[in-house]
C-alpha cells in the first residue's frame, strides 16, 4: 500500500490527471510489477484506496499534503485508505486499543473483521483480508515486528493532524469533539496533544482555527486546493 502510492505519487504532477495515474501503471509500469494483469489490479486497488482523481476531494488534499511532510506519508495513506475501505476501517478495533508493547492478536482481527463482514467472507478469504490489514498496519508504524507483532506509538505531524481533521470534519464531527474523534485517535494522540498539533497546523496556514475558552472552531476548507483557489 505504502510503497505503491509512494512510488505513483512521485513519477507523476501534483495536477496529473486520473488517465495519467492509470498510464503511469499500466503503460510505464512505474510500480514494476511483473505482468500486464497485476499492474491493472494495482490500478484497481490504489484507485479505491486513494481515488487518484482530483474531483475526489480527499485525494485532493492528499495529493496536497504529500509533498509538505515525508515523515507524515505512512499516517496520510492510511488515514486515506480507512476513509475509503470499510474492512481497514473494521481492522482499527484490532490495533487501536492496544497499548504500546502489547502483542497484537490475530485472533481479535479476525474477530473484527468478521463482525464487520458477518458470513459475506470464506475463512480463508478472511484470514488473507487479516493479513493484509495487519501489513497496512505495519506501514504505518502502529505494529512492529515481522512474526510476533507489537503495538508501537505512532508520532503525527501537523500534516497528518491536518488531514484526521479533514476526515473528521467530513464526517461530521465539530469543536472540542474533532480532538478525540476516531480518526484523531488513530495518531495516538490524547485531545491535548491534538489541539497542539491543530494550532502549529494553523501556524503553517493549513487550517484556520479559532479557540476561546471551551468553543474551538476549526475550519479545514484550506486543505483542499479547490477551495483555496476561490
Amino acid at each position: 500500500m505504502l510503497s505503491d502510492v509512494t512510488a505513483l505519487l512521485s513519477a507523476t504532477s501534483p495536477t496529473a490527471r486520473r488517465d495519467e495515474y492509470a498510464s503511469a501503471i499500466v503503460d510505464d509500469n512505474i510500480l514494476s510489477k511483473p505482468t500486464t494483469a497485476t499492474r491493472r489490479l494495482s490500478l484497481q486497488r490504489l484507485t479505491e484506496l486513494y481515488g487518484l482523481d482530483v474531483s475526489v476531494a480527499v485525494f485532493r488534499v492528499l495529493r496536497r499534503l504529500w509533498d509538505l511532510d515525508a515523515s507524515a506519508r505512512p499516517l496520510l495513506s492510511l488515514l486515506v485508505a480507512i476513509a475509503r475501505d470499510p474492512l481497514l476501517a473494521a481492522s482499527a478495533a484490532a490495533v487501536i486499543p492496544l497499548s504500546v508493547g502489547d502483542e497484537y492478536n490475530r485472533d481479535t482481527m479476525r474477530s473484527a473483521l468478521r463482525a464487520a463482514t458477518g458470513a459475506r467472507l470464506s475463512d480463508q478469504t478472511l484470514n488473507k483480508v487479516a493479513r493484509n490489514t495487519a501489513s497496512s498496519w505495519t506501514q504505518s508504524g502502529h505494529l512492529i515486528g515481522r512474526t510476533f507483532k507489537q503495538r508501537a506509538r505512532v508520532v503525527a505531524t501537523p500534516v497528518a493532524a491536518s488531514m484526521a481533521l479533514f476526515l473528521a470534519h467530513g464526517a461530521g464531527f465539530r469543536g472540542e469533539g474533532l480532538l478525540d474523534s476516531p480518526w484523531v485517535l488513530l495518531l495516538d494522540c490524547d485531545p491535548p496533544t491534538a489541539r497542539s498539533l491543530a494550532l502549529e497546523a494553523k501556524r503553517q496556514n493549513l487550517i484556520d482555527l479559532r479557540s476561546s475558552g471551551d468553543v474551538l472552531v476549526v475550519d479545514v476548507d484550506r486543505l483542499d486546493p479547490f477551495f483555496a483557489r476561490r
